[in-house]
């Protein structure tokens, strides 16, 4: 049994949610999101309690792939409201002389020691803020309604060029610790 899943989700005030079948829209003050739910999981939204109760369907009680989809849903909801009324937002650092991103329409211009400026298309939904009155770190807010979309953008944008550890230059998480390297040794 899950335990997570047993939780009810509590729904705070002026957050609208509607569950149609196995789709899940959850509407709030940021804005809105739609989840589809596993097939062996049941979603039911209680008026009276202001909550969302979700459990295992009919029949699949004892299978382990429901149980897991059961609390995993719940996170997931749990998760959408958050986004509607709090957001999601990850901090990335660009670090390098020279290195900079700025915004070039709807795209993030990304130069970081290539031939060419690597462009990144923001995904809709996905708001993307380039700090330029820093020095040599280029600060870059990403924010959105979606965890998962937030996290996977900025996870892209660190892999086109991730930190190395002998000058700590490249793309960073700015919570993330580059473990340094001491270089060659020249000379004795």
């Amino acid at each position: 049994m899950s335990r997570i899943g047993k939780k009810v989700i509590e729904v705070p005030a002026g957050v609208k949610i509607a569950v149609n079948g196995q789709s899940v829209e959850v509407q709030g003050p940021k804005g809105k999101d739609k989840l589809t739910v596993h097939s062996k999981v049941k979603v039911a939204f209680v008026e009276a309690e202001k909550a969302v109760k979700v459990s295992v369907a009919a029949g699949s009680e004892t299978d382990a792939d429901a149980n897991a989809q059961w609390g995993t849903t719940r996170a997931l909801i749990r998760n959408m409201i958050e986004g509607v009324t709090k957001g999601y937002e990850k901090t990335m650092h660009v670090v390098g002389t020279g290195w900079n991103a700025s915004m070039a329409g709807k795209n993030l211009k990304l130069s970081v020691g290539m031939a060419n400026p690597v462009l990144m298309p923001i995904p809709e939904g996905l708001t993307v803020v380039v700090d330029k009155s820093a020095g040599e770190i280029t600060p870059i807010k990403i924010s959105g309604v979606n965890r998962q979309s937030v996290g996977q953008f900025a996870s892209a944008m660190r892999a086109k060029r991730k930190p190395e550890p002998y000058n700590g230059k490249g793309i960073k998480y700015a919570e993330e610790v580059i473990k340094r390297k001491q270089g060659k040794q020249f000379g004795a």
